[in-house]
Order: structure tokens, then C-alpha cells, then sequence
């Protein structure tokens, strides 16, 4: 596993150039264009554009933003904070590449109701495109490994590793029992979460906004009281971001270091960039143009990584208690670097902050869960099967309150990394569709081929694929 952990950065760093050079850059080299195409291109109903980003959003701005970053400058060291900030701008165009192919490929599901939904991800992406290649057998049988890695990755990083820090934060700043808070959020996710992707979406919108306002003005407040020290804290990223674990010179004993391994791998985490997730709730968004929603994936990216990470990283590091506070303990490490700058009440919005960012993870990554429960059980006792997730995902929620998480970030590291391995892939597969979308939306050149949508129109915006 080792071996599979320090391939990931080669294998994002390989897939994003190949992105970058076959779209030309479009996201660097237009800007303004991005920034416009996230107006337009809307269907009548369903789940906004904006509603789908705050839910993948929730995903990605959780424990990897705060407790992951003090975890990766631990482990890696400052110059951790460097990999994770280059992974991020070439992850960027394949979570861009990611959403697009899911928005070509998501299928209508009907809800009790009477009203249609729109699910996809990376599973059916994935069964889609080897099935037009000529190998229908081999693209189910990825979509199910990808599916159950998911899964395991639901239990891990998405409610065992978020609960441990919200019920550990909450403990230590306001004695509340860390089962009393597994259990109260363990009921809470299952009521939300059992209302389906709108109601996630509903409650995202108007936390996610609120968390992040609320948690960059804190490190904002840290930074400038310790503005003397920041100078150091660049220093010591740059510095550190090129010295190697052990003997040797090259990229290569760059790219096998600690810090790159740990910030990319954690930057990983974070941002999910790349591993086929965020697609998931991005599927579910009213735009009719999956470019358009694919740039909202750019957005992600940068609000997660580039800037929250990067605050919260040097929030740490020019703090006066440090990054290696706590050693492997990242809640405390990064409860007391507020602490120590702002005073004791940073300990209580410090836990807030875990509260609102775990929460609204949780909530993200059991609509993950029960979108690959759809995709492996579809047509086969699906209702059963989403009643046993949700009960073995509010267990693990209990479970993850009072466990230590070491073997849970293993666990999800390993998940992760073989779930980008495989998405990555079928990301090179599928590219010319990438390329198609992209030409379609920003007018590069006139190549791109018009598509049945799923209501048996042609069309060059296709909003949903026909099952």
C-alpha cells in the first residue's frame, strides 16, 4: 500500500498535465469566461447549480480542511502546505472533467412522489464508457469496485473520521459526552438524509456559506495578530516543500518525500478532486450543460484547498502553540493553535466550526453512500438496502465518537487512493467527451458532436442521459 500511496501523486500530477494540454488551459487562460458560464445554463427544476455546489462543498470542507491540514503538517512537514496548493490547481480540470462526464451520463430516478431526479457519479460514468468501447462486462464490474470502495470511504473519511472530531471538539470545550453527541448526530443525519438530495441540498445552502464566512474571518483574526511571524511560516513552506524524506536528488525523491505524499495525499482528502465523488452531488443539479456545472467544480476546488487550507495551515504554523502541539492528535493541535492566538473562547468557536464543517460532511457523504447503495442494488431490493446503509451509517457515527481514528485514516487513504486510481483512468478513456463539452460551452472550435438527451431529443446541451 505504500507503493499505491506514493503513485497517487504521479498519477494526478500525469492526468491533470494531460487535462491541461488538451483543453488548452481554458480555465487559466479564461478566467472571465468560467466566471460567466456559471450564470446561465439552467433547466426549470431540480436542484440549482449553486444548491448542487454547497452540497459538494459540505463534502469537501470538513475535517480534511482543519484537522487534515494539521495532520499533514505533522506528518510532512510546512512544506506539505506547497503540494497540497500545486495538486489542487492541477486537480482543478479533473474535477472539472469528472462533473462534466457525470452530468453526460446521470439517469432519471423516480422518486415516492411521483417526481424524477437525476442521479449519477462516477459509477455510471464509468459502466457507460467502457460499455461504448466495447467492453460492457469490464465497465460494470469497475463501476461495482468503485462503488464498494465508496462505501468503505463513507464509514471511514465521511462519519468516523468526521464525528471523532466534532465529538472531540465538543468534549473538550463544552464537556459534552462524545456519545451523547455521536448519538444526537447519528438521529439528525438520518432524518435529513432520509428526505433525499433536496433536503441535503436545502440545508447545505444555508450552512455551508455561513461556516466558511465564520471560520476564514477566525483564521483571518490569527494571521494578522501574528502578521510578524508569517513572513517565517512562508519561508518555512518553500524550504521545506523541497527537501526530501531521504538520500537523493531528482523529482523523483521530491515526489516520494513525506511532505508531498502527505500534502497531496491529504490535499487529496480535502478537495476529492479527481477520485469521483463530488460528481455525485453535482449530478443532481438542474444545468443543462455539464460543462457549465463542471465549472462549479473549479470553484470547489479553489474555495476548499486554495483558499481555506492554505489560511488554516498558516494559522497553525504562526501560532504560538505550533503544529506538533499534540503530535498525532490534529483536534487538539488544531483547537490550541487558535487558543493560544485568540484566547479560551477560540476553544468553544474553534468547536462550533468542527460542528458545522462535520456536519454538513456527514450529511454529503451519506448521500455518496446511498448513491453507490443505488447504483449496486438497482432494481434488486433497493429500498432494504438503503434502510441497512443508513443503520450501519448511523452505527458508525456512534462507533466513530468514541473510537481513536488512526486506522480510520488509513483506511480512507487507502479507499481513496485506489478510487482515484480508477477514476483517473477512466478519465483518459473518456476525455474526448471532456474536450467535446468544453468546445461546446466556450466556442474553442466547432468539433463537438450533438447527443440524444434522456427525453429522445437531439440537443448540444444534453441535461440527463436516457437509462
Amino acid at each position: 500500500m505504500q507503493a499505491l500511496m506514493s503513485a497517487v501523486p504521479f498519477l494526478l500530477l500525469g492526468t491533470g498535465l494531460f487535462y491541461l494540454i488538451r483543453l488548452r488551459g481554458f480555465y487559466l487562460l479564461h478566467p472571465l469566461r468560467c466566471l460567466k458560464a456559471l450564470r446561465g445554463h439552467r433547466t426549470t427544476d431540480g436542484i440549482s447549480p449553486f444548491r448542487a455546489l454547497t452540497v459538494a462543498l459540505a463534502g469537501t470542507l470538513g475535517v480534511g480542511n482543519i484537522v487534515g491540514v494539521a495532520s499533514a503538517l505533522y506528518l510532512g512537514g510546512a512544506g506539505a502546505v506547497l503540494w497540497m496548493l500545486l495538486s489542487a490547481l492541477i486537480a482543478m480540470v479533473l474535477k472539472y472533467a469528472e462533473i462534466t462526464l457525470a452530468m453526460r451520463h446521470r439517469r432519471p430516478m423516480r422518486g415516492e412522489a411521483g417526481t424524477t431526479t437525476p442521479v449519477g457519479g462516477a459509477p455510471y460514468y464509468m459502466e457507460d464508457g467502457l460499455a461504448d468501447r466495447g467492453a460492457p462486462r469490464l465497465g460494470r464490474a469497475t463501476a461495482v469496485v468503485f462503488s464498494a470502495l465508496c462505501l468503505l470511504n463513507t464509514i471511514t473519511m465521511g462519519s468516523i473520521l468526521q464525528i471523532n472530531a466534532v465529538s472531540g471538539a465538543m468534549e473538550a470545550a463544552f464537556s459534552v459526552p462524545t456519545l451523547l453527541s455521536g448519538g444526537i448526530i447519528a438521529v439528525l443525519t438520518v432524518a435529513v438524509v432520509r428526505g433525499g438530495a433536496r433536503r441535503i441540498a436545502s440545508l447545505t445552502e444555508r450552512l455551508v456559506p455561513l461556516m466558511t464566512v465564520g471560520f476564514l474571518a477566525a483564521c483571518v483574526a490569527v494571521l494578522f495578530l501574528r502578521r510578524d511571524r508569517l513572513g517565517e511560516a512562508l519561508v518555512s513552506i518553500w524550504r521545506d516543500a523541497w527537501a526530501p524524506a531521504s538520500a537523493g536528488a531528482g523529482i523523483g525523491g521530491f515526489l516520494l518525500s513525506r511532505g508531498v505524499r502527505y500534502g497531496v495525499m491529504r490535499g487529496l482528502v480535502s478537495n476529492e478532486a479527481g477520485c469521483g465523488t463530488a460528481p455525485m452531488a453535482h449530478a443532481t443539479a438542474e444545468s443543462d450543460s455539464p460543462a457549465a456545472q463542471g465549472v462549479f467544480g473549479l470553484v470547489e476546488v479553489f474555495v476548499d484547498t486554495v483558499l481555506l487550507c492554505t489560511v488554516t495551515a498558516l494559522a497553525i504554523l504562526v501560532s504560538d502553540s505550533g503544529p506538533g502541539a499534540y503530535g498525532e492528535d490534529a483536534v487538539r493541535t488544531a483547537q490550541a493553535a487558535f487558543s493560544s492566538v485568540l484566547g479560551e473562547w477560540a476553544g468553544g468557536f474553534f468547536a462550533i466550526s468542527i460542528l458545522f464543517f462535520g456536519v454538513a460532511t456527514i450529511l454529503c457523504w451519506a448521500h455518496y453512500g446511498r448513491t453507490c447503495m443505488t447504483y449496486l442494488t438497482a432494481g434488486r431490493g433497493g429500498k432494504v438496502a438503503d434502510v441497512l446503509f443508513l443503520i450501519i451509517f448511523a452505527v458508525s457515527l456512534l462507533f466513530g465518537s468514541v473510537a481513536a481514528p488512526s486506522r480510520a485514516w488509513e483506511l480512507a487513504d487507502v479507499a481513496i487512493a485506489l478510487m482515484t486510481v480508477l477514476n483517473l483512468i477512466i478519465l483518459v478513456v473518456m476525455h474526448r467527451e471532456v474536450v467535446d463539452e468544453t468546445n461546446r460551452l466556450f466556442g474553442l472550435n466547432q468539433t463537438a458532436h450533438p447527443h440524444i438527451s434522456w427525453e429522445g431529443k437531439t440537443t448540444a446541451d444534453p441535461p440527463l442521459r436516457k437509462e
